[in-house]
C-alpha cells in the first residue's frame, strides 16, 4: 500500500491576534495536501542563542526567576536575537549581559526549534570558552545569580531533574558529548 505523500500545509488566511515586544500570536487556516482546511494557532518568535560558557571544568549557569512556572531555575545564559544582529554577536552580548564573562572563543554547536508544534523560534547552541571575567550587564527586568557549578555535578543536576529547562538540559548534554572525547 502506497503511503500519500506529506507535505507543508499551505497558508490561506492569516489574522495577527496579538503583537508583543518579542513574539506575534497568530490564527491562520491552513489547507492540507488532502484538501482538508484546519486552524493553526502560531508564536512567531524572531529566534534565540543558548550559550555553555565553560571555565576549566565548570560550566557557568545562571538561576533567574521565570514568571510563566513561578520558580526560579537554572538555566544556561540566552537571548533574543535583535534586529539585524548576527548570531555571534547575539551570543556575545547575552553571555556578558547575564554572566558578566566574555568568551575568546564561540563554537557553533547545534540549532533547533524549541516547539514547532505552535512557534518558529529555533535556538543556537554555542560552547563558549577561553572566559574572562567583565562585568554583568543585566536587564532592567532581570535578577540573576551567577552560579559556577562543576561540569559532573550539572549533568548530574540534569539527571535528578533539578535542572527543569530544556535548553539547558539539551545545552548541557551537547556540551559533554563536545567535551569527553577531548578530555580523553
Amino acid at each position: 500500500m502506497a503511503k500519500a505523500k506529506i507535505e507543508p500545509e499551505k497558508v490561506v488566511s492569516s489574522t495577527t491576534v496579538y503583537r508583543g515586544r518579542v513574539l506575534r500570536h497568530k490564527m491562520m487556516r491552513v489547507k492540507m495536501s488532502d484538501g482538508h482546511m484546519y486552524l493553526r494557532d502560531t508564536v512567531e518568535h524572531p529566534g534565540a542563542v543558548a550559550l555553555i560558557p565553560v571555565l576549566n571544568d565548570l560550566v557557568i549557569l545562571i538561576r533567574q526567576p521565570r514568571f510563566a512556572v513561578g520558580k526560579v531555575l537554572f538555566e544556561i545564559p540566552a537571548g533574543t536575537l535583535e534586529q539585524g544582529e548576527s548570531l555571534e554577536e547575539c551570543a556575545a552580548r547575552e553571555l556578558v549581559e547575564e554572566t558578566g564573562y566574555r568568551a575568546g572563543n564561540l563554537l557553533n554547536l547545534f540549532h533547533c526549534y524549541l516547539a514547532p508544534g505552535y512557534s518558529s523560534e529555533m535556538i543556537h547552541f554555542y560552547l563558549a570558552n577561553e572566559l574572562q571575567l567583565d562585568k554583568q550587564r543585566l536587564d532592567e527586568d532581570e535578577a540573576i545569580q551567577v552560579c559556577p557549578t562543576p561540569m559532573q555535578k550539572a549533568l548530574e543536576m540534569v539527571h535528578r531533574n533539578e535542572i527543569e529547562d530544556a535548553k539547558t538540559t539539551i545545552g548541557l548534554l551537547l556540551c559533554q558529548q563536545y567535551l569527553e572525547p577531548r578530555r580523553s
